[in-house]
């Protein structure tokens, strides 16, 4: 049997377990000893984390190659235009390359959505849209490189689903430990 821990990660918080910055750390929320992050989260971003103490898995889950599709919603400044978001669908041209095509769909704010601390910055006079978008590679910071390279620079960003596991149910800084059978 592997476990696997699906994490909701608040906003500043770092995906590993220390830190000799003593900035928050996993260890402030998860005391299940032998998980390890299957991949990482930036800290100004929120959501879902897995951690597991399966090494298979975890290489499944993390590397690029097996392309295990990731869905975040996406607080973007502005109103992206369906010439915006057809250059995302199409892959963006980032200084590392052009992207995967990803899937990508207007949204309501999040019914679930909690309050974020701090919140993002509100100004008056510029709208903002939500996004889901869904991509099958994970390069650094890529989601929020793509939409600024199309005009709309992130705001808020929050990792919804991996694969199959999501957030429902959790709320930030909770966690729900699965057992799996036959996940090597």
């Amino acid at each position: 049997m592997s476990r696997l821990l699906l994490f909701n990660k608040p906003y500043g918080v770092l995906t590993q377990f220390t830190d000799a910055r003593e900035r928050a750390t996993l260890a402030d929320y998860i005391d299940v000893p032998g998980v390890y992050a299957a991949g990482r989260l930036d800290r100004d971003s929120e959501g879902l984390v897995l951690l597991t103490d399966d090494g298979g898995l975890q290489h499944r889950i993390a590397d690029p190659k097996h392309a295990m599709s990731k869905t975040y919603w996406v607080q973007v400044e502005g109103e992206p235009s369906d010439a915006a978001l057809r250059a995302l669908r199409d892959g963006v041209e980032l200084k590392d390359g052009l992207t995967r095509p990803a899937k990508v769909r207007r949204i309501e704010a999040p019914q679930t959505l909690w309050l974020r601390d701090p919140p993002v910055r509100y100004r008056k006079t510029v709208p903002t849209a939500w996004l889901a978008l869904t991509i099958s590679e994970g390069r650094n910071r890529q989601v929020r490189r793509m939409t600024a390279a199309v005009g709309h620079p992130t705001l808020r960003l929050i990792r919804y689903r991996i694969g199959s596991w999501t957030l429902d149910g959790l709320g930030p800084g909770e966690w729900s430990l699965l057992e799996i059978k036959g996940a090597h």
